[in-house]
């Protein structure tokens, strides 16, 4: 450029007295020049300019900034004046439920909490925590399956995995809950726990560990009544002495409402059950009509069903394995009682609004509606109501007898959890019953209904196979009856509503909100891969599926392996569920060893394990030689820990190991995905 200046110049100053011709032939000279510069100068110029600006061109970036601003939970916290922030992994509410009440406990001490969806923030804010004074993160996590994150916390766990952030400053505590029948017991919470120390965090309290087969709510008492007095101790607060119950949401009753903008059972979308849309899940269910439900059973005082939902047009995909979710009722009767006690317009429509307004939850469930569709579709009426809301309840007891009891039975003290558990859990008492039992406890139904936990979803192993029926997803399901220890009959609600929708009848008495959950519970990639089911009673569902699918396979000329099935039911001309369907399998080849366990057909009981004994060489024959894959399906607390200890002997007999190493072998064959689980408590 430097150059192309001084040239310029120079022409432009030659003097009058020099030579025309002269003049002439310099001047030509440096005009091509000069244009020949001026050109291939304007051409790079141009050209450079449009390849940087390239990657300017998308001005989307910025549109990103205000989304992470409000995904992030440190801001919200800032701007409400928060310093605990209580995170939950939860599947079916209870560790939602236990995050909100550690958020409310927060007031006692002087400090203010909010409890939150992993899902709905940006985890990697953790790092950013220590900016608030005396803040703390908490994380009630629930373990689901064989190990695996909650849905709504799996993004959390992806995250902790390939993290590497330092969390030096932040400060933590982990409350864990699972299931001691389980093989991986607690592994979130355990994960979690160790991983935020590994990222540098400090933990401030230790890991509790909460058992569902024992009594999760006094193991998170337990744990929550230490908790606190260590935050006491590491912030260098003191308990306010504040007791006071307090409202997280305040009742408007609307009188003249439009009620094509109430909700009358819709999960999420308002009319989403009028005007059906996909994707279909959690929060968006499908309407699937119940086109069969059939008793299986021939006899006995329980009832078997299977039950046939049609899922045309509803673009649902499924395999062999999946889980369907289904979204049950509470029994009209006992929503009518509740009403009646409490001497409520069950009709009134309403609306719970939260009176934090920052809060991202809005309303306890989805409103406005009814006090009768919260209480059919929304609350769960029927479980023995958790500690808290007998604290809750306790002042609008009029007689002191009751309230002192309610009050004890919420208490910390041995006497209290003791009481709780005799009165309320080992009696299956549930609100209606603990109402009609204290007849001085009446509270307002709006306070009720904002402390009951949610209604939640059923899931059921899929009896079929998408391969022979996509248009159909199949349930295999026992409904739930029993006495309690006081005497009154308790249902199981989903069951119960699942047996009274009878097929080819008009409106909703034949729909079934349901949605598809996926699985690791599959079928092996190889056809001619060996397979061992094991499942008595309904765990026999998924291999009904199973089972269809090998028969589709062979149908189709490919090579299938072994397929051999142990079931198990009581009494073989009683409850020997798909007698005709194996047979008919059988005939076919397709299923090539049907091994079934009448229970009480003797005078010792036989069951699934010892038929595995009995064919033990064949088993090692099939692990060990032809890969088998081995899939168990029923009972987690006796039927599948009988079955692993009974592989554990096997294996350790034609495989010349010690009780260790037969140990290992059966959790190598785990890890590698060919001992496979589908087990309920």
């Amino acid at each position: 450029l430097t150059s192309m200046g001084v040239a310029s110049a120079e022409a432009k100053v030659s003097t009058p007295d020099s030579s025309v011709q002269q003049d002439s032939l310099v001047s030509m000279t440096d005009v091509f020049l000069i244009s020949l510069i001026v050109g291939l100068f304007t051409y790079w110029f141009f050209f450079r300019k449009k390849k940087e600006e390239v990657p300017e061109l998308p001005k989307m970036q910025p549109v990103a900034a205000p989304v992470a601003r409000d995904s992030s939970f440190i801001e919200k916290m800032k701007k409400t004046g928060r310093n605990i922030v209580v995170f939950y992994g939860s599947q079916t509410g209870t560790a939602e439920e236990f995050a909100n009440r550690l958020a409310k406990d927060a007031h006692r001490y002087g400090l203010r909490g909010m409890a939150a969806d992993p899902e709905e923030y940006d985890l990697s804010d953790l790092s950013q925590l220590s900016e608030i004074d005396k803040s703390l993160a908490v994380f009630c996590m629930a373990t689901y399956g064989e190990g695996d994150p909650t849905d709504n916390a799996q993004d959390f766990y992806d995250w902790l995995q390939e993290a590497d952030a330092d969390l030096s400053g932040l400060r933590f505590a982990v409350f864990g809950l699972g299931n001691k029948t389980y093989e991986h017991f607690n592994a979130m919470g355990k994960y979690v726990d160790k991983r935020l120390e590994e990222l540098g965090a400090q933990r401030i309290f230790e890991l509790g560990l909460g058992d569902d087969d024992g009594n999760l709510e006094e193991d998170f008492i337990t744990w929550r009544e230490q908790f606190w007095p260590a935050v006491c101790e590491h912030f260098g607060v003191e308990a306010t002495g504040e007791e006071s119950s307090i409202r997280q949401y305040e009742l408007v009753v609307l009188k003249d409402v439009n009620m094509n903008k109430v909700y009358t059972g819709e999960m999420g979308r308002l009319k989403s059950y009028e005007n059906q849309k996909p994707p279909f899940d959690a929060k968006n269910p499908f309407l699937a009509r119940v086109t069969e439900n059939r008793k299986l059973n021939e006899g006995g005082e329980r009832h078997l069903m299977h039950l046939e939902l049609d899922i045309s047009n509803s673009k649902i995909r499924y395999e062999s394995g999946d889980h369907v979710a289904v979204y049950p009722a509470n029994d009209s009767s006992l929503v009518n009682q509740i009403g009646e006690i409490l001497g409520t317009d069950l009709d009134t429509v309403m609306s719970l609004n939260n009176l934090d307004e920052e809060s991202n939850k809005k309303h306890p469930f989805p409103c406005p509606t009814s006090y009768r569709t919260a209480l059919t579709y929304y609350l769960d009426i029927t479980n023995p109501p958790r500690t808290n809301v007998l604290y809750e309840l306790a002042q609008y007891a009029m007689d002191t007898s009751e309230q002192e009891r309610l009050r004890k039975m919420a208490s910390s003290a041995a006497e209290g959890k003791a009481l709780y558990l005799t009165w309320v859990v080992e009696a299956r008492r549930n609100i209606l019953a603990i109402l009609q039992d204290m007849p001085s406890l009446r509270p307002p139904i709006d306070h009720l209904c904002e402390l009951l936990p949610r209604l939640q979803a059923r899931y059921y192993s899929i009896a079929s196979s998408s391969k022979v029926h996509p248009n159909s997803i199949h349930i295999c399901a026992v409904t739930v009856e029993y006495e309690t220890k006081a005497g009154r009959l308790n249902k199981g609600v989903a069951t119960n509503w699942l047996k009274n929708k009878v097929p080819n009848e008009n409106g909703s008495s034949s729909l079934v909100p349901m949605y598809v959950r996926k699985s690791q519970f599959r079928l092996p990639f190889k056809p001619s891969t060996p397979v061992i089911m094991i499942g008595p009673g309904t765990g026999i569902a998924p291999f009904i599926g199973f089972i269809q699918e090998r028969a589709w396979l062979k149908q189709q000329g490919k090579e299938v392996g072994e397929t051999v099935l142990y079931y198990g039911c009581r009494h073989e001309r009683e409850d020997y569920l798909y007698r005709e369907e194996l047979a008919h399998f059988q005939k076919e080849g397709v299923l090539t060893q049907l091994n079934v366990a009448f229970s009480r057909d003797q005078a010792e009981k036989v069951y699934v394990q010892h038929l595995l004994k009995k064919n033990k060489e064949n088993i090692w024959k099939l692990l060990s030689e032809g890969n088998a894959h081995i899939y168990v399906c029923g009972d987690a607390r006796n039927m599948a820990r009988d079955v692993q200890n009974t592989f554990y002997e096997i294996v350790a007999e034609f495989g010349s190991m010690s009780q260790p190493q037969a140990v290992d072998y059966v959790k190598k064959l785990m890890t590698k995905g060919r001992y496979s689980l589908d087990v309920w408590s």
